[in-house]
């Protein structure tokens, strides 16, 4: 499919104007010389259209099975969040490292052929016409959004050349990626930024689909908020890199968020895809690490993210992922462990928070764990992180933050051979005389609670840190390719790109140092953590 029948697709589904698309749809939008206030106004419809497809693929919302196969049987699982009752494929799944192509293959097609299609439309809008710098600005931050998810996924990606006409699409190494995403938050942070300052009206409220309603202000808050997402990501492997683009966050004059209503919510219209894909589908449920680290924890925010079981009333039950799952007759394959805990009334939400003020402050809490000027220390940071996700989920305790109950045991009421001691063995106290690196688990472990349910994010954290540490899955059927202990470390490249961009994809195995497997590192995953 070419680009150019891509873009008029997408812009067809995505446009707001009261017209339907046509075979005269490039002399609807064609520029002619001396645009009309009727042009204008078209203009800024399609950029509307255009805006809000991007938001509604940063992961994809509707409908429930692409999220299934876009996020929710990769990263929700190999996060440690979410496990499934359903034997996919007799056991051959993701789950037990024997990954899916036809699965694995839908986070890249959705990022290119709706984020990098349409973001690339608002450019030339933007450029071409000289109108909408700061609704330009906006899409450079999502798209900063959609993308880092994407090469974090599979390692080099088409990002810098995405716009060239040539014939071979090559990549960029993930350290390239890294460092255009630096410059591209940069580059519309200080855009939005000085049209504050200027005391500009926002012209940016229609193609804003987030709560923050156009504000330029909270805008530039969200960008070196991701800045030190990403800056953090880098922290090992690129130190001077990421000490100095995490304390430009902090230092720049709009600065990171610091209270609840600076998160970055998507208002999207359909309700979390995750609590579908449990309570409709019943695929997925809660998972034995999140049973055994919230359970031993007694974490009032487990309430808010799952069900007590059906199946045991009254108790909060996960299931082990990669262990063999009953392959039974007539669709009765998921009724062993269906009915263990489901995704909670707290996710049952149209409000998408894909970057939280809780989550800044445990990057902060890290920064300042490896001698960043991060504001505040580290034990501050720390606890008003955990302050803030309670905050968010409506949540309270007392003694959470000086509690000292580990995680405990799982046991799996069905087959007892999956029950296994607790794994991710510290406390929630902070504790000032721990090592770094005990310190470094307690900051990951509560980010990752944080976190729930974006399991992209928590899996490319634990990959980054080996926190928190996770049941190892019993039932390996990567033929030798997968670790058991290390998991999988990345998604391979995709049928579509090696189908239709084969030499690019020899560009992009070329910057993995390593197979095009799901077993090699990424660039950031260094394996050590100081």
């Amino acid at each position: 499919m070419t680009r150019k029948y891509i873009q008029k697709s997408i812009l067809c589904l995505g446009l707001l104007a009261a017209f339907s698309c046509t075979d005269n749809f490039e002399d609807i939008n064609s520029d002619p010389q001396g645009s009309t206030a009727e042009n204008l106004a078209q203009d800024f419809n399609n950029i509307t259209g255009y805006s809000q497809v991007i938001f509604n693929y940063i992961f994809e919302q509707d409908p429930l099975w692409g999220y299934q196969i876009q996020q929710n049987l990769q990263g929700d699982i190999w996060s440690g969040y979410m496990a499934t009752p359903n034997p996919f494929g007799s056991n051959n799944n993701n789950m037990t490292y024997n990954l899916v192509n036809g699965w694995n293959g839908r986070a890249w097609d959705d990022a290119y052929s709706k984020v990098m299609a349409n973001a690339l439309k608002i450019e030339q809008e933007s450029k071409t016409k000289g109108l909408y710098p700061e609704i330009y600005a906006m899409s450079q931050i999502l798209k900063v959004e959609a993308m880092h998810r994407i090469t974090d996924i599979y390692g080099p990606i088409v990002y810098s050349k995405y716009s060239s006409e040539a014939s071979v699409k090559e990549y960029d190494s993930q350290e390239e990626v890294y460092t255009q995403m630096f410059a591209d938050l940069d580059e519309a942070i200080t855009v939005l930024s000085n049209s504050k300052d200027a005391g500009k009206v926002s012209i940016i409220g229609k193609a804003d689909f987030s709560k923050y309603g156009g504000d330029y202000a909270k805008w530039a808050k969200f960008g070196n908020s991701l800045r030190l997402r990403l800056a953090i990501r880098l922290a090992v492997k690129a130190p001077a890199v990421a000490k100095a683009q995490a304390e430009k966050s902090i230092a720049q004059k709009y600065g990171i968020m610091t209270t609840k209503d600076d998160s970055f919510v998507f208002q999207s219209g359909f309700v979390n895809p995750v609590y579908g894909n449990s309570n409709s589908y019943e695929d997925i449920n809660m998972s034995a690490d999140m049973e055994s680290i919230l359970g031993g924890y007694n974490d009032p925010r487990l309430s808010k993210f799952f069900n007590v079981s059906v199946k045991y009333p009254g108790e909060y039950k996960g299931i082990r992922t990669g262990i063999v799952l009953p392959v039974a007759p007539d669709g009765a394959t998921k009724a062993a462990r269906k009915d263990f805990s489901k995704v909670g009334e707290g996710i049952n939400t149209k409000e998408i928070v894909f970057l939280s003020t809780a989550e800044t402050f445990f990057l902060r809490a890290e920064g300042a764990l490896r001698g960043w000027n991060m504001g505040d220390d580290v034990q501050t940071l720390y606890e008003a992180g955990i302050a803030a996700s309670f905050e968010q989920f409506g949540a309270s305790s007392a003694t959470y933050k000086t509690s000292i109950l580990l995680p405990k045991a799982y046991i799996d009421p069905v087959d007892p051979a999956n029950s296994t001691p607790a794994v991710n063995n510290v406390s929630i106290a902070w504790e000032a005389g721990a090592s770094n690196e005990v310190k470094l688990q307690k900051i990951i472990t509560q980010k990752w609670i944080a976190g729930f349910p974006d399991g992209q994010e928590a899996w490319t954290e634990w990959r980054r840190t080996g926190y928190p540490k996770l049941f190892p899955i019993t039932n390996n059927t990567s033929n030798g390719v997968i670790s058991s202990a290390l998991g999988v470390r990345r998604v391979n490249f995709v049928a579509s790109e090696i189908a239709g961009n084969k030499e690019g994809v020899d560009t992009g195995i070329a910057k993995l140092n390593g197979p095009d497997t799901g077993a090699t590192r990424l660039w950031w995953d260094t394996g050590v953590n100081f």
